[in-house]
């Protein structure tokens, strides 16, 4: 069975502010030349007689990429690229993959490789993160219980020469959330069940000093969190719950700056309105959500933002069974809001109602949820970006400029209160979703919306880029991890004044 945490780390950084000579460039297995496209190789980069034929080997156009090998004891791989000055940090992020594939593709066993980027001093801190974080997201292998499972790559260190003011405990930091991401999301249901998820929180807590409570069936039918109990009731297990994690740096107040919500649907079979086969398949992976407010947490307690943040995690399957929900029930909420049900497969804005509610209790001063939540945002968007809708115009920007950032684009849709009549239900204060899914990533949030006090600046990310085939950007994988980069800018680069 594969282990519930990573048991690798991401490969530790070394600056080293010189460029050392052939000599010594010959202790790595793989070095990596970074150049704007209207660049060519430096005299002083070492053996760059090769380097300068490998530049004139072809045309020097934005995410080209070429290697050979350094006549050394090592036989060193060379991996030229070029990258547009201009680039946006997605696009960086795309080049710096197409080397990392290119090197760790080539030399599988490498233990050490070195980076160079050339270029003045502000954008050669940004290209080196990137291609770090690619070389860490490349290296990393996700979970697998196979007889004949390749060997576990062994990347250990990336020395960054010629270093700018780089910091490599953030880099690694959110390099390995996004690995963590990564992880959790691809384990299969039957090992990470919420049983298994509890072990995780429990152990990630105790590791890194965050204070956990668990809500489970029974706390939550106290307190009234019957949208979250509609959708568990389905479960052949009665281990459903709302995990609650508090990180509270020193001097802070308890009282929470940011409060991240997380969907954590174990596996979603539709309920009573059963998914087709090609719609199931990958359910497991409805849980993006929930690893992305874990991680994000775990991160920020490692580098001690200066915030005290809150994690809800909603933890439950979407069963079908004789006990499942069925459209036409009427449902109370947590926050005494009556709910119409009209289609089970809706299950992730139920489960996310009476969580937000319950972490609204706790008034922070912002709210954010990640959601896979509706397959209109990937018919809008694709797989290549994720949906942002919010009520505050200061948090949307933040995150829109967290999103250029971290190279986790995000698009803004709009969240008119007009939208609210597709929503009125004859029978309930609200109907859970329209008949028709028109717009359904809008009338979602607008459901959610009605579980956030007004007072409390709220967003809501829709996750259509958690999985994508071929990876998305710097990752390679199609379970992409996508939402820790961009939660993590957030709350070290945007939030510190909130």
């Amino acid at each position: 069975m594969p282990s519930l945490l990573p048991l690798q780390k991401a490969p530790r950084i070394r600056l080293i502010a010189t460029l050392p000579d052939a000599s010594r460039l010959a202790e790595h297995d793989a070095v990596l030349l970074l150049l704007p496209t209207d660049s060519r190789p430096a005299a002083r980069v070492p053996d760059s007689g090769l380097w300068q034929l490998l530049h004139r080997r072809g045309k020097h156009t934005h995410g080209a990429v070429r290697s050979a090998t350094l006549d050394n004891r090592r036989q060193t791989l060379a991996v030229i690229g070029y990258c547009r000055a201009d680039a946006s940090q997605f696009e960086l992020l795309r080049v710096a993959g197409l080397l990392a594939a290119r090197a760790i593709g080539e030399r599988a066993d490498a233990t050490s490789v070195a980076v160079i980027v050339q270029g003045n001093a502000p954008a050669r801190a940004a290209w080196q993160e990137a291609l770090y974080a690619a070389l860490a997201a490349h290296a990393f292998a996700l979970p697998a219980d196979k007889r004949d499972a390749p060997a576990a790559r062994t990347l250990a260190r990336v020395d960054i020469l010629d270093a700018a003011n780089m910091d490599a405990q953030r880099a690694q930091v959110m390099a390995e959330a996004t690995n963590l991401v990564r992880h959790l999301t691809a384990l299969p249901p039957n090992v990470l069940d919420a049983g298994g998820y509890r072990r995780v929180l429990a152990t990630l807590a105790r590791r890194h000093r965050l204070r956990l409570r668990w809500h489970g069936e029974a706390a939550l039918a106290r307190l009234g969190a019957n949208a979250f109990l509609a959708v568990s009731r389905g479960n052949a297990r009665r281990d459903a719950g709302i995990a609650e994690l508090r990180y509270v740096p020193r001097g802070r107040a308890a009282r929470p700056d940011v409060a991240l919500v997380g969907k954590g649907i174990l596996f979603d079979t539709g309920g009573t309105n059963l998914k087709p086969h090609k719609s199931m398949l990958d359910m497991h992976t409805d849980m993006a959500g929930s690893a992305v407010a874990l991680a994000t947490l775990v991160a920020a307690a490692r580098l001690r933002v200066p915030l005290a943040i809150d994690a809800w995690l909603a933890i439950t399957e979407n069963s079908i069974g004789p006990k499942a929900y069925r459209p036409q029930e009427v449902i109370r909420a947590l926050n005494g809001t009556t709910i119409q049900v009209i289609h089970s497969d809706a299950e992730g804005r139920m489960a996310l109602a009476d969580t937000l509610a319950l972490a609204a209790r706790r008034k922070p001063r912002a709210m954010v949820d990640f959601a896979t939540l509706t397959g209109a945002c990937v018919y809008a968007l694709t797989e290549r970006m994720s949906g942002l809708l919010a009520t505050d115009a200061r948090l949307a920007t933040q995150l829109l400029a967290a999103a250029g950032a971290s190279g986790e684009r995000l698009w803004q849709f709009p969240l008119p209160e007009d939208y609210d009549t597709d929503l009125d239900s004859p029978t309930a204060d609200i109907m859970q979703c329209a008949q028709e899914g028109k717009g359904d990533h809008i009338l979602a949030a607008r459901f959610l919306k009605r579980f956030v006090p007004d007072d409390i600046p709220w967003a809501h990310i829709d996750l259509s880029s958690a999985t994508r085939r071929g990876g998305l950007a710097h990752v390679p994988t199609e379970i992409t991890g996508f939402g820790a980069r961009l939660a993590l800018t957030l709350l070290l680069d945007h939030r510190k004044q909130a």
